[in-house]
């Protein structure tokens, strides 16, 4: 059993918000703010821009396949022997290659979530086999920088819907923020655990249930985590590190668009989920988002229930 459901972006919602406004009437005419005018005028460029660079990234696709078909073969030696010096120099060009195409991959995946809008699928499914395979793809990375990477899966985590290639993406960009900051001869661990996650709400008609509620005595998400032994995060940046292109003042040195994070943010929200940092400098990081096991309504779903009432 699945079910697909559309999560609107940021820009999709305020685009939304303005839209009603005008149609009420509120932003016709003189009546229009200038500073709203303005906005909007900004906004429709922003996304104009978007939209033009995740073009011009998605055309860059199908030649960096190429070339990186191209490196893969010679590498297999089958057009002929090659020398040490010969395969260092191929090593170096696919490790680049890589590098540009998930550079290209973060770009189109960040401007499908801000111009479009994020189509979850939910489907029942085993989140301990979905790690794993996470595992599994990064494992060779970890080792060959000469970090360890342990995940343990855990019985106690039940089956439950959820959108597994968006999953894959968020622990995968997870795993990478570690790959990146955590040093050799460090390690890295994944973590599933059933989680009692309390929300509140900030509906008016809730707020008498809210305080006569009884607390949770069975998990009602899972929570995921991603540990490392690397530099940590100041605490000033805990917010700010999930935001677009946003980059630590230490981290120049480092690749990455500053995407990362921000993505996982977004999935993790999509999916009616929440994710945060807990570090402190020199003692590591703890990155965690946890997923509601019941899959978020949809607007549309929201509509059809109160009509029935």
């Amino acid at each position: 059993m699945s079910k697909e459901i559309s999560v609107s972006s940021k820009s999709a919602k305020e685009g939304s918000a303005t839209a009603a406004a005008s149609e009420a009437g509120c932003l016709d005419g003189p009546a229009q703010p200038k500073e709203m005018q303005e906005y909007s005028q900004l906004r429709e460029r922003y996304l104009r821009t978007t939209n033009a660079l995740a073009s011009a990234a998605h055309d860059l696709k199908t030649p960096l396949a190429i070339l990186n078909g191209y490196v893969e073969l010679l590498q297999s030696e089958k057009l002929g022997d090659l020398n040490d010096r010969q395969r260092d120099v191929l090593r170096d060009m696919r490790s680049n290659g890589e590098r540009l195409q998930r550079y290209i991959q973060d770009f189109l995946s960040f401007s499908v979530l801000e111009t479009g809008e994020l189509r979850m699928r939910f489907e029942t499914a085993n989140v301990n086999a979905c790690l794993s395979e996470v595992c599994r793809l990064w494992s060779p990375r970890f080792q060959e920088k000469g970090l360890a990477l342990y995940f343990l899966a855990n019985e106690k985590v039940i089956e439950f819907p959820f959108d597994a290639p968006k999953m894959e993406r968020i622990v995968s960009n997870l795993l990478e923020n570690s790959f990146k900051f955590t040093p050799p001869g460090g390690t890295v661990w994944l973590h599933a655990e059933p989680y009692m996650w309390e929300r509140r709400t900030t509906s008016v008609n809730a707020l008498g249930q809210e305080r006569r509620r009884r607390p949770l005595s069975t998990p009602n998400s899972v929570k995921i985590s991603v540990s490392d032994t690397g530099p940590g995060v100041p605490p000033e940046y805990h917010l700010e590190i999930f935001d677009d292109f946003f980059r630590l003042p230490s981290s120049d040195k480092t690749d990455g668009m500053g995407l990362g994070l921000a993505i996982a943010r977004r999935l993790v929200n999509g999916m009616g989920g929440k994710i945060w940092v807990e570090s402190e400098p020199g003692a590591g990081c703890k990155f965690s988002f946890i997923l509601p096991l019941s899959p978020p309504v949809s607007e549309s779903e929201r509509k059809e229930s109160e009509g029935t009432k």
